[in-house]
């Protein structure tokens, strides 16, 4: 772990920026001279912003090279620049954006990477072997999770080649308003999650039996038949329902789950690793605890490793709607065609509308850990948060809940939340997550790798158990951001191949799922 950076140090993202954030452990205090001759007029935490000129009052505040806020008050150079001092910028408009301007020239493709995964009858290939068990309904809950842990204790042992067994636990099923047309998104959700490339094909449920979510309508004739030659069309679904006059007692329903979990048990266990090529790779990108170093370590070393993904052939997802809607015309311009702009565009108009519903607005996303680690707004967190994408061309939208069907970069909208994310980027089919955080979060998924990035070096020597790759020695200057892309490209290779475990999976820490639910609860 490298020391502390001595001699003071600002970072700029762009020649013609205003401000800079300030790199040193602790920040700096007032009086502190950099190299440049600029002195701090006040104590400038970590990673907040210094002014680098006199900013008079009604002027852009450029970071990124774009104007994240305007001076409330005029700001001499070397003053500390936060979000009292700023006002927020009205949003991007959705009209008149440049659609599929940008054309760059392809990327040199990237070949002879590859890992052992798990290759699924659809063709999907998982990087775990794991029995999920699904729940129509959070009423079932209890029963599972008792079953679940008795299924670890007495069954898994004799399956050694399966990983892990995790109940798909949520809050849906009953006291919502099921047939209106915004349900569509959790149930749908739920569908798709059970098909997770990492569970095999292999898809049981457990139905309390009066709930409005039906097992037949989470999961309608032929979905499992589409994943799993083994079955046909005419195949029933392998439900376990509770209300069922045959269960007597509470051990009659958990010893039914545990029969017929032995039976998927039993055929995951079949299951070998094969060598596959990293095009088989799903990656959904992520940021939490976000600081003003995300958009400065970690996440350009992201977006660096999505740009190899890409040339690859593998699939990157990137999300978080909030986070990206003001950057909309950088990612309209990156769309492969004026239709995937439009979608875009679509995605973007629709949570809109849903925030405005709720009497909120973009800026109700920005944290007050956010603003603590120096990022003042939903604007320049947001230019942060767009570089995990790379520079690679957008071919693809996922509205919240669809399946992933195509490789290259897909913007799959979410909303920004570290679970509901994390939940629909599952449904997306991913098979590898990557997580970037600078104020440090335990996040973790059952069902899925998460491999955890920290933008800072302090973080990274605190949190030495919990953080997998140290993106804060791009700061430190002893690594570019080159290197850390790659390190975490080859790393995703490891973990995807089972030759490493992600420290969540080591300490087992994993965050419920949380199912996006735009539609009325009765």
């Amino acid at each position: 772990m490298q020391a502390a950076i001595a001699s003071p140090l600002y970072i700029t993202m762009h020649a013609s920026d205003n401000v800079a954030i300030v790199a040193n452990d602790g920040g700096l205090p007032a009086g502190t001279v950099f190299p440049c001759g600029l002195t701090l007029r006040d104590h400038v935490p970590q990673g907040h912003k210094v002014a680098l000129q006199d900013l008079a009052q009604g002027s852009a505040v450029r970071r990124y090279n774009v104007p994240i806020g305007y001076a409330l008050k005029d700001i001499p150079a070397g003053s500390w620049v936060h979000e009292r001092l700023l006002q927020m910028p009205d949003a991007l408009g959705l009209d008149k954006l440049p659609i599929a301007t940008v054309k760059p020239e392809p990327m040199a493709p990237l070949e002879g990477y590859t890992f052992e995964g798990y290759r699924n009858a659809d063709g999907s290939v998982g990087t775990r072997n794991i029995l999920a068990i699904t729940q129509t309904v959070q009423c079932v809950a209890g029963v599972t999770e008792f079953a679940v842990q008795r299924i670890k204790d007495e069954l898994l042992p004799r399956y050694p080649n399966v990983d892990d067994v995790v109940a798909l636990e949520h809050g849906y099923g009953c006291g919502v308003a099921i047939d209106a047309p915004d349900a569509v998104v959790p149930i749908r959700t739920l569908r798709n999650i059970s098909l997770n490339p990492n569970f095999g094909g292999e898809v049981m449920l457990v139905s309390l039996g009066c709930e409005k979510l039906q097992p037949e309508r989470l999961m309608p004739p032929g979905t499992i038949a589409v994943i799993d030659e083994r079955q046909t069309q005419d195949a029933a679904l392998d439900v376990v329902c509770l209300q069922d006059e045959a269960h007597v007692g509470f051990m009659s329903m958990v010893e039914s789950i545990l029969r017929q979990a032995e039976v998927h048990l039993k055929r995951l266990n079949a299951r070998r690793r094969e060598t596959v090529p990293a095009s088989e790779l799903v990656v959904g990108v992520q940021c939490g605890g976000s600081d003003a170093f995300s958009g400065v370590t970690a996440n350009p070393a992201v977006g660096f490793c999505t740009d190899l993904l890409v040339r690859a052939g593998a699939s990157v997802m990137f999300s978080e709607t909030t986070e990206v809607r003001d950057g909309i015309d950088q990612l309209t311009s990156r769309a492969t065609t004026p239709q995937v702009a439009e979608a875009m565009i679509r995605e973007m108009a629709w949570y809109d509308a849903y925030l405005q519903r709720g009497s909120v607005d973009r800026s109700a996303n920005t944290s007050p850990g956010n603003k603590k680690g120096g990022l003042s707004n939903i604007v320049e967190k947001a230019m942060g948060s767009i570089v995990k994408s790379g520079t690679s061309p957008i071919s693809g939208v996922l509205a919240p809940g669809e399946k992933l069907r195509q490789r290259g970069l897909t913007y799959a909208a979410t909303p920004a939340s570290d679970f509901i994310c994390g939940t629909l980027q599952l449904a997306a089919g991913m098979n590898m997550h990557v997580f970037t955080t600078g104020r440090g979060t335990p996040y973790g998924l059952a069902q899925v790798p998460v491999i955890k990035v920290a933008t800072r070096s302090d973080l990274a020597r605190r949190w030495h158990d919990l953080m997998d790759v140290n993106a804060g020695t791009i700061a430190d200057g002893t690594h570019s951001i080159e290197q850390v892309g790659w390190e975490l490209f080859q790393l995703m290779l490891d973990v995807a191949s089972g030759r490493k475990k992600t420290w969540a999976e080591h300490w087992k820490l994993h965050n419920a799922l949380v199912l996006f639910n735009p539609a009325p609860i009765t």
